[in-house]
């Protein structure tokens, strides 16, 4: 690690060194291969069993330390993509272009970009514990699945029987002293309606509102805080005009990832020359509206308007209309809370993508529940509603929820390190995103399960920055759980 990175003077330095090699290698998700040759590269370096699976994750293997050989195997996992997020005015090509940390007081971000540190600080830990010599665990598996952030298709196609383990260290959630024994499961909606083209006049003006500077945010974890969405703040500037007047959209294209709140939106639209003025009345009015309502959450928001060349096509005001009416009536928000786990989300929508591509608008939502029943019927219900405008829409992708198991004897060990750790016991949660969990558990049921990490705020968003002292923690804890692991049960029949 050069010495000029922030990361090169942190504790754990193995641990961070790993990191800034994940920073170093591009991995948008579906675009791991060159993090993959890297960690094979590492296994065959540190002479540790190591192998590919049909889908393409990476598993390697390590032997007991000595005197821990009647230990429960324990199968470590992380993933192995990010999420690629980029503000407007960052010039970044996650194929090819490096991570660049900055430090900032305790924290650990990146410049105008996601960091990747979900999940790379728990990739990083689970190669430095691989490393090292004098950590004490049992028989390990490390599990670094392939494309977590964009459908799963890693854990989705990993095989049974392939794994030995019967303990699981799920090293993704985002917060420290917390211990997370459920997550939601989930499903993308997809709806695509076919533009009824108009050919555009002279006598018509075309503008383009541009939504910026929104917190976007982890489309599971951020979905209660009231944050902002720009889909559906440009529809509502449509649909507020269009009570009023003709307006036909041209383009719309706004959000990017299917979990990730969408934070920049940019529609052009054409009005009647001669209600340019209204227009633009009309906006500021808009704006300051906006300004006003999401002062406390949004303090960044930025709106613009502004006229442009025109377009020769644009679709018709009526279809226009129905466009708009469709997305501010989708809900993009926590639908329910659960009955059983106070202030935890049960079932919500995010409202991630709108975009047009050829002749068609193309718009995507990823729904999720701790309820399979009610994620399904939530999807149900929004192709439903998107079909009324004469959208095709169609579901794909659903994964399963992890259902908690207040009984584990893995929490019971867990809680004991944490409490040692911390003097305080710590936080049972569930988590309202798609841990791989859900998945990894329908495949290996008889798995004891427990997910854990450092403190990260703003994933998904190139906000996103990590607690530089919680990962001290994290590991910490890791390698005193590692410790904690129980017999083997043929050593306790032994005994």
């Amino acid at each position: 690690m050069s010495t000029a990175s922030p990361l090169a003077q942190l504790q754990p330095a193995t641990l961070w060194r790993h990191f800034q090699m994940l920073c170093d290698t591009p991995r948008p998700s579906k675009q791991e291969q060159a993090v993959v040759d890297k960690i094979l590269h590492f296994a065959k370096i540190h002479q540790l069993s190591a192998q590919l699976d049909q889908v393409g994750n990476v598993i390697i293997r390590k032997a007991a330390s000595p005197g821990m050989e009647n230990r429960q195997g324990v199968v470590l996992q992380s993933h192995l993509d990010m999420v690629a997020q980029k503000n407007n005015d960052t010039r970044h090509d996650f194929t090819r272009d490096p991570i660049t940390p900055v430090a900032t007081g305790e924290w650990i971000s990146a410049n105008g970009t996601t960091l990747g540190a979900d999940n790379g600080i728990g990739v990083a830990a689970i190669l430095a514990v691989l490393e090292s010599q004098d950590i004490a665990h049992g028989p390990l598996e490390a599990l670094f699945t392939i494309d977590e952030e964009a459908g799963m298709t890693g854990a989705k196609g990993l095989s049974p029987n392939l794994l030995q383990g019967s303990l699981l260290f799920n090293l993704d959630t985002e917060a420290e002293g917390e211990l997370y024994v459920g997550c939601a499961g989930g499903i993308d909606v997809n709806a695509s309606l076919t533009i009824e083209w108009q050919a555009t006049e002279a006598s018509q003006a075309a503008l383009t509102l541009d939504v910026r500077g929104l917190a976007g945010g982890h489309s599971g974890l951020d979905i209660h805080l009231g944050r902002g969405n720009a889909n559906q703040l440009a529809a509502l500037f449509i649909a507020r005009l269009s009570d009023a007047l003709p307006v036909q959209i041209a383009s719309f294209n706004g959000g990017s990832l299917r979990n990730a709140i969408p934070r920049e939106a940019a529609l052009c639209f054409l009005v009647p020359k001669h209600l340019l003025d209204a227009v633009k009345a009309a906006f500021r009015k808009f704006s300051a509206d906006m300004q006003q309502r999401y002062q406390h959450v949004e303090p960044r928001l930025a709106l613009s308007l502004s006229e442009t060349s025109q377009p020769e096509r644009a679709m018709t005001s009526v279809q226009s209309r129905l466009l708009c009416s469709a997305l501010l009536t989708c809900p993009s928000y926590p639908l329910r809370m659960s009955d059983s786990l106070p202030g935890v989300v049960e079932t919500s929508n995010n409202l991630a993508r709108v975009s047009f591509e050829g002749d068609r608008v193309d718009i995507c939502c990823l729904v999720r529940s701790l309820l399979d029943t009610a994620r399904d019927d939530l999807a149900a219900n929004l192709c439903r509603h998107f079909q009324m405008i004469g959208a095709d829409s169609m579901t794909k992708g659903a994964y399963p929820g992890w259902t908690p198991n207040m009984a584990s004897p893995l929490l019971a060990v867990m809680r004991d390190v944490y409490r040692n750790k911390y003097h305080k016991d710590p936080a049972i949660k569930v988590i309202h995103a798609g841990l791989e969990c859900g998945l990894l558990g329908a495949i290996y049921p008889e798995w004891d399960m427990i997910s854990f990490g450092p403190t990260i705020d703003g994933a998904h968003s190139p906000d996103e920055k990590v607690h530089i002292a919680s990962v001290a923690g994290f590991w910490d804890c890791l390698i005193a759980g590692l410790a904690a692991v129980p017999l083997s049960a043929n050593s306790s029949a032994e005994k």
